[in-house]
């Protein structure tokens, strides 16, 4: 008898022995499990991605002019170009970049606007760069946030990274639903307050336009007439000052088409030096116009200024009015923030509105309903962005995992016939979640050591842990099947255990060895490293749980025993009425031995 079949043997020979076995492994399953609750091991959809390239966004306030919004844009080219890592940048002013794969989904083919820029920037290779692209944008980021987003209050700056999965409008998206714009306006600045004091979250922006003044000027028909001008005369000068308009066509030799000639003021004039009704006033003033006497007549004389409130752009979905509110996560998960946040707005909340939770486990259970308590005005809060494709995530991956489970044991049951075998395989399966999420836990504290960066549990780490459940539950089905084979040979069932864990052990060593080598390569890549690290200490779990925990189990199961055994008692024998053999029982000091009938004979003799 070898070492360790003596050392499984003399562990199911001692009910204390086993106990213990048992009461480890819970603990271990426990731990493990709740090391996810207690942030131990940190779950996120996707790690960070180092890529060769980033794109910032540049977004001051609705009124801001192509000259500002140029500023702030070169305010953070001139920052960039202090880093050794840039190779070369690109500015598109009034517009967004082309598109790339972030860019699909977060609107850069349709900015279009004066207070819009994108700036393209590309990186060294990311295999000659000791630092991450990640690393680089949470170490730029406060930098040029800060000196740059002080040029025109109200701008915001937003860094963009290529996206390791799915993309989307942002990593926490707050879409808010009333039918009341003010109710809209006021809830989307509340939560965005809510947003910037969460620890972790950085990029927050409204996705509204900002209410201000504008000057309609409108032509005074009475004064146009006393001045000798006529309505259309006026009109032109105000768009030839302003906007500029085409006077006349100029023909081409190589084409048919006419080429218009566009008139407007240069830039110094065309600028009014402030936003008051005074300087527009003063800009009018200086501009002149010919009546029908040869008099120059000046602009302000024949127009009214209106002050009036600006027009700004509408969101809806699905025949609702919305607000977007977005965020981004620096270095972090984006789970805890959004918990984090959500239970700030509860609290500040309450006060002025009515709030109500999302009952069950839907697609939007953070959810929020809002009544303002004093107007009545109705309002939803919904959260989307990458936080949901997270939960809808894990949500599939967990579906998934039960439902290999349930056929697991469906077919462990046709197999065996036993609901006892087939759950004896199925906590086998199981329980190499020990292995994967300590593995995390482990890695996450030398990546913390080493890069500063955490290791998550992530959609690839849940693909690894249900690809384990087939082979885990190798294992078991050898150690299972040999010892019903051993014990049908009128082998002890213990001694049967233990022989065909001893045994099996070596097959089920090289197994898991040849799957971790296999992983090594898997650990260390960006994106599948959750899925390397997931098989790699699954396995290792897996293989402590098959040697130690499964014949504990199989030890206590009735259905270990072969359907034809029948156990005869005071070692008398037991007559089959279709002449089968029967099993019978020779009992001595130390041990019970399960003999054939045609056995019992010959010993008997």
């Amino acid at each position: 008898m070898g070492k360790f079949e003596a050392f499984v043997l003399d562990i199911l020979r001692h009910k204390k022995k086993k106990r213990m076995v048992i009461l480890i492994t819970l603990m271990a399953l426990m731990g493990s499990v709740m090391m996810i609750p207690t942030k131990l091991v940190l779950a996120k959809m996707l790690p960070g991605k180092s890529a060769n390239t980033f794109t910032i966004y540049v977004d001051t306030p609705t009124n801001a002019s192509i000259e500002e919004t140029s500023q702030v844009a070169q305010c953070v080219v001139n920052r960039l170009q202090k880093e050794s890592g840039v190779t070369d940048m690109e500015v598109f002013l009034g517009q967004g970049a082309p598109l790339d794969y972030a860019g699909l989904v977060k609107g850069s083919a349709f900015k279009r606007f004066q207070n819009q820029a994108e700036i393209v920037v590309n990186l060294t290779d990311k295999h000659h760069r000791d630092e991450p692209s990640f690393m680089m944008v949470h170490r730029l980021r406060p930098v040029i946030k800060k000196r740059c987003e002080m040029i025109k209050p109200g701008t915001t700056i937003k860094f963009i990274e290529m996206p390791s999965g799915p993309p989307t409008l942002a990593t926490i998206v707050v879409e808010v639903y009333s039918k009341s714009d003010k109710a809209l306006r006021h809830m989307a600045e509340r939560v965005s307050r809510v947003l910037k004091d969460t620890e972790g979250l950085v990029d927050v922006d409204v996705m509204l336009d900002d209410i201000y003044t504008t000057y309609m000027l409108s032509p005074n028909k009475e004064k146009i007439i006393r001045s000798g001008l006529s309505v259309e005369q006026v009109n032109q000068i105000v768009y030839l000052a302003f906007k500029g308009m085409p006077v006349a066509v100029k023909n081409t030799k190589n084409q048919q088409d006419q080429i218009p000639i566009f008139v407007r003021l240069d830039e110094s004039s065309r600028k009014i030096n402030g936003e008051s009704k005074e300087a527009l006033h003063s800009k009018l003033s200086s501009l002149r116009l010919m009546n029908q006497k040869g008099m120059m007549v000046p602009l302000i004389e024949v127009v009214d200024i209106k002050p009036m409130p600006s027009s700004p752009t509408i969101f809806r979905k699905d025949l609702k009015n919305m607000a977007i509110i977005t965020a981004e996560c620096d270095m972090v998960s984006q789970v805890y923030p959004l918990l984090e946040a959500r239970d700030t707005m509860l609290k500040r909340l309450k006060d002025e509105y009515n709030i109500t939770k999302i009952p069950g486990m839907s697609t939007y259970m953070f959810d929020l309903n809002a009544v303002d308590k004093k107007t009545g005005d109705k309002v939803l809060i919904r959260w989307d962005g990458e936080m949901k494709v997270s939960l809808d995530t894990f949500r599939d991956l967990g579906g998934a995992f039960i439902a290999a489970l349930i056929l697991m044991f469906l077919l462990m049951v046709v197999y065996y016939k036993s609901f006892a075998l087939s759950g004896i395989v199925l906590a086998g399966s199981f329980l190499s979640i020990i292995g994967v999420i300590a593995g995390h836990w482990v890695t996450d504290k030398i990546s913390l050591a080493l890069t500063d960066v955490n290791f998550f549990l992530t959609a690839t780490s849940l693909i690894g842990f249900i690809s384990l459940m087939g082979i885990s539950a190798r294992g078991s089905l050898l150690l299972i099947d040999f010892s019903r084979a051993l014990i049908r040979e009128g082998m002890d069932k213990k001694e049967a255990i233990a022989k065909a864990t001893a045994t099996r052990a070596k097959p089920i060593l090289m197994t898991a060895v040849a799957i971790i080598l296999g992983s090594l390569l898997l650990s260390t890549d960006p994106i599948f490293g959750g899925l390397g690290i997931a098989l790699i200490f699954g396995s290792i779990a897996a293989t402590a749980v098959a040697l130690f925990f499964i014949p504990v189990l199989m030890d206590n199961a009735k259905a270990m025993m072969p359907e034809q055994h029948q156990v005869c008692d005071d070692n008398e024998e037991q007559e089959d009425e279709e002449g089968k053999d029967v099993w019978c029982v020779l009992t001595d000091n130390l041990k019970t031995i399960l003999f054939p009938k045609k056995k019992c004979d010959k010993e008997e003799e």
